[in-house]
C-alpha cells in the first residue's frame, strides 16, 4: 500500500506541475490551487488514507507528501508572479501614449488685476502684523454710520449716496463697519485690515462705479500718534509703488480727527491715493474703549484706483467687462 500511495503522490506532483505551467490566466491558476491543495483537493484526498498505515510507514509518506505540497506551491507562486508581470506589461503596452501627437490646448488661468492688488496689499499689511477681517456686504445703519460718528442728521451722509434696502438695512458704503464689529469683540491692542466690496450711488463713468472694492486698516493701542500713522502709510506705499514722494493734506472724515488725504507723486504729478486720520474718540466710546487710555489710526483706499495707476488702465469699466483681450495682458 505504501508503494502504491507513494507512486500516486509523485504522479500527482508531475500532473500538477504540468497543469500549473500551462495555466494562462490568474483565474485558471486559482482553480488549480483549489483542485490540488485546497481543503477538499486531490492531495488531501490521498493523505486521508494514511490512517490505515502502520506507525513505521506514516513518517515516510508524510515526508513525500510535504515535498509534493511544497513543489506544487512553489510552481503556483512562480506561475502567479509570471502571469501578474505579463498582465502589467500588457497594460503598459496598451496604455502607451504617443508623445508625438498634438496635445489639447488649455489656456492658462490668470489672477484678475483687482485680486492681484488685494493679495499684494494684504501681504504687506499681514507682514506688518495686521489681521485680516471680513464682514457682510449688507449692513445696518448703526454699524455703517452711527457707530462711526455719523448720526442720521449728519451732513457727511450726503458724501456717501447709499443703497437702502426695504427691510431698513443697506449695502455698506465702506468696510469701516467691519472694524466696528471687530472692536466690539476684541480688546486693544488691535491691528486689523478689512478688504471687501462696497456700494455707492455713483454715476458710472471712466473713473467711477457704483460697485467697487476698498481696503481699510485700523490700529488701536496705548500711545499711538499721527507719526505712527504716517510711518505705516509710508511703508505701505513704498512697498506698493516704490520710493516715491508722498504728502499729507488736511481733510475731513466724520470718524477721524485729525483727518488727511494722502497724495503720491506719480509720473510727475500728484495723485490722491488714500484717506486717513486718527480715530475719533466718539468711535472709541461706541465700542466701549476708553479714549483717555487708547488712541488709534485708520486709513483706506480704493483697490480700483491702485489697479488703474499700477497697470495704467484708462477706464475703470474695463476691470468689470470680462474681456479676455484685456485680462490676458496681466
Amino acid at each position: 500500500m505504501t508503494s502504491n500511495l507513494e507512486a500516486q503522490l509523485l504522479a500527482l506532483q508531475q500532473e500538477g506541475e504540468k497543469a500549473i505551467a500551462a495555466a494562462d490566466t490568474l483565474e485558471r491558476l486559482e482553480e488549480l490551487r483549489v483542485s490540488y491543495l485546497g481543503k477538499k483537493g486531490q492531495l488531501g484526498a490521498l493523505l486521508r488514507s494514511m490512517g490505515q498505515m502502520s506507525a513505521e510507514e506514516r513518517p515516510k509518506i508524510g515526508a513525500i507528501a510535504n515535498t509534493v505540497k511544497e513543489s506544487l506551491q512553489t510552481s503556483l507562486d512562480q506561475q502567479r508572479a509570471a502571469l501578474e508581470a505579463a498582465k502589467i506589461q500588457a497594460q503598459l503596452e496598451a496604455e502607451t501614449l504617443d508623445v508625438t501627437m498634438p496635445g489639447i490646448f488649455r489656456p492658462q488661468g490668470r489672477i484678475h488685476p483687482l485680486n492681484g492688488i488685494i493679495d499684494r496689499a494684504l501681504d504687506i499689511f499681514v507682514g506688518m502684523g495686521y489681521t485680516v477681517a471680513q464682514g457682510s456686504e449688507m449692513e445696518t445703519d448703526y454699524y455703517n454710520f452711527e457707530a462711526l460718528n455719523t448720526p442720521p442728521d449728519h451732513p457727511a451722509r450726503d458724501m456717501q449716496d447709499t443703497f437702502y434696502l426695504p427691510d431698513g438695512n443697506l449695502l455698506r458704503t465702506h468696510t469701516s463697519s467691519v472694524q466696528i464689529r471687530y472692536m466690539e469683540k476684541e480688546e486693544p491692542p488691535i491691528r486689523v485690515v478689512a478688504p471687501g466690496r462696497v456700494y455707492r450711488r455713483d454715476n458710472v463713468d471712466a473713473t467711477h462705479s457704483a460697485v467697487f472694492h476698498q481696503i481699510e486698516l485700523l490700529a488701536i493701542d496705548d500711545g499711538l500718534t499721527f507719526t505712527d500713522l504716517k510711518g505705516t502709510i509710508k511703508m505701505f506705499l513704498q512697498a506698493m509703488f516704490g520710493d516715491l514722494p508722498i504728502r499729507f493734506r488736511a481733510s475731513y472724515f466724520p470718524f477721524t480727527e485729525p483727518s488727511a488725504e494722502v497724495d503720491l507723486q506719480w509720473n510727475g504729478r500728484w495723485l490722491e491715493v488714500m484717506g486717513c486720520g486718527m480715530v475719533d474718540p466718539n468711535v472709541l466710546k461706541s465700542v466701549g474703549y476708553d479714549p483717555e487710555i487708547y488712541t488709534g489710526f485708520a486709513a483706506g483706499f480704493g483697490v480700483e484706483r491702485f489697479a488703474m495707476v499700477l497697470h495704467q488702465i484708462d477706464d475703470i469699466r474695463r476691470l468689470y467687462a470680462s474681456d479676455l483681450r484685456f485680462l490676458q495682458q496681466f
